[in-house]
């Protein structure tokens, strides 16, 4: 890794901000970190949920300071791609020796309502050695550490071989499922966004006892997909119950997912990452952690229950689907005629998303359960750039999308085995050419998996095409 890759790098690792919890580090900041707070203090005060905030004041205001600093106006440029909805795209160019980096983070935030927070969601607090607000860590913490890093280069007079773009973005948090963040920038400003590569949230710096350990690397991500839970009855009064409640059949049928656990799953990915986490844990967490990559251990076995009880270790291991929203009935003295849940789901890269809602129907073990598909996956498609990279032909990327739900799996699979001869490096995609289709040898006319070819979003992407689109 080179010098200046590593300066990039350890912007995500927010290392003005690392120490910056406890008050007593308050009073021993340098001039550098008391300007990253500032700008970490200023995006987290700024209300930018996504419904109801304004992603525009953000981007202008990180704008501002950039400006300041010493960037030229048309090197940091706001775009309003709607009321209230701002995109930043900032430049410090370097030599041009090589081709620009892409620098991502997201300014909108999940709704804070004020009763389910002991203190102002959207005022940064420092508090027994941590902060809080919303968006401290998702994403605001790292679009404060690109802005200030880049102050910092500035005020140095450092310049890289390579353009250094930063892009902040609206809309993230609802997958711009209105077009106005990243996918507003690719269709209208691509121009401005282009890059070799570019880094983006989800690998996270790693810390133990205050000292950096790790740097994690994402290769892929899970694809987020809900579905709703719905049972209708007939109703009537409450003055005259029966057995039969909607309320407490989703209800029934709710207790026996959360007693569910999809299979553990390793890949390339996962494998690595127990096997490098396992030299930086325990001794009792290191031997499950062996335990469990070191072939296939029974379900039940000891060392995969202890590790599947640490939510992030069982979310890298498996499928999760997990209730999350909750509706039903219509008055207090009427039997309900409707009762709704949303389950959401983060699945495994390269698992077909038609098996788990297979899944979630048979966990549920009840027909009256009616389990709905919410809208469809992201999908990153291949830019023109991805397709020259990975030597192959955007035609042969574009059949195997566009004939995804047409045709039956086993000729599909066909096709990504033909693909995968083309490209020189299939390590980069997260699905591999299966064993031979046994399913549709049970079936005379065999059966369609729509929707089972799920494009990754890297976590660093080979372009800055439209495969830096966000989970």
């Amino acid at each position: 890794m080179t010098r200046r890759l590593a300066l990039i790098l350890a912007a995500l690792a927010l290392p003005c901000l690392a120490c910056l919890g406890a008050p007593a580090c308050a009073q021993t900041r340098t001039a550098q970190q008391q300007l990253a707070v500032d700008i970490y203090k200023e995006l987290v005060e700024i209300n930018t949920v996504t419904a109801t905030g304004d992603t525009a004041r953000a981007a202008e205001a990180m704008a501002v300071r950039l400006r300041a600093a010493g960037l030229s106006a048309s090197d940091v440029q706001v775009f309003t791609s709607a009321p209230r909805k701002g995109n930043l795209v900032a430049r410090l160019r370097g030599t041009g020796a090589r081709k620009p980096i892409l620098l991502l983070a997201h300014l909108d935030v999940v709704e804070a309502r004020r009763e389910d927070w002991s203190v102002d969601p959207f005022k940064l607090i420092e508090k027994d050695g941590y902060f809080y607000g919303r968006g401290t860590a998702d994403d605001k913490f790292m679009a404060a550490a690109f802005v200030a890093n880049l102050i910092r280069y500035l005020q140095e007079g450092y310049r890289p071989d390579r353009d250094i773009i930063l892009a902040l973005d609206t809309d993230e948090e609802i997958l711009d499922r209105d077009a106005l963040g990243i996918q507003w920038l690719l269709k209208n400003r691509r121009d401005l966004i282009d890059a070799e590569f570019a880094l983006n949230e989800g690998g996270s710096v790693g810390l133990k006892n205050g000292k950096p350990i790790r740097n994690s690397v994402q290769t892929s991500e899970k694809v987020s997909l809900s579905y709703q839970l719905e049972v209708k009855n007939r109703g009537g009064h409450s003055s005259l119950p029966s057995k039969d409640n909607a309320i407490y059949r989703l209800a029934e049928g709710l207790a026996r997912l959360s007693k569910f656990t999809f299979p553990f799953k390793l890949n390339e990915t996962t494998r690595a990452y127990f096997e490098r986490t396992a030299e930086l844990e325990g001794e009792q967490v290191a031997a499950d952690i062996r335990s469990v990559i070191s072939g296939r251990p029974d379900p039940a076995s000891l060392s995969l229950v202890r590790l599947s009880a640490n939510p992030v270790y069982n979310a890298q291991l498996r499928t999760t689907c997990v209730a999350t929203m909750l509706e039903g009935g219509h008055a207090y003295n009427a039997l309900p005629q409707v009762a709704r849940a949303t389950v959401n789901c983060r699945i495994m890269p390269g698992e077909p998303v038609d098996e788990v809602k297979a899944t979630l129907v048979r966990v549920l073990a009840d027909d009256q359960i009616a389990v709905t598909q919410m809208g469809e996956p992201i999908l990153s498609a291949p830019s023109a750039l991805h397709g020259e990279i990975m030597g192959c032909s955007r035609e042969a990327l574009g059949r195997v999308l566009a004939g995804r739900a047409d045709r039956p799996h086993h000729e599909r699979r066909r096709d990504r085995r033909q693909l995968f001869a083309q490209c020189r490096d299939t390590d980069l995609w997260p699905f591999r050419p299966g064993r031979r289709c046994r399913r549709c040898a049970n079936t005379r006319q065999g059966r369609t998996r729509a929707g089972e070819v799920v494009l990754r979003r890297p976590g660093i992407s080979v372009s800055a095409g439209q495969d830096v689109v966000r989970r």
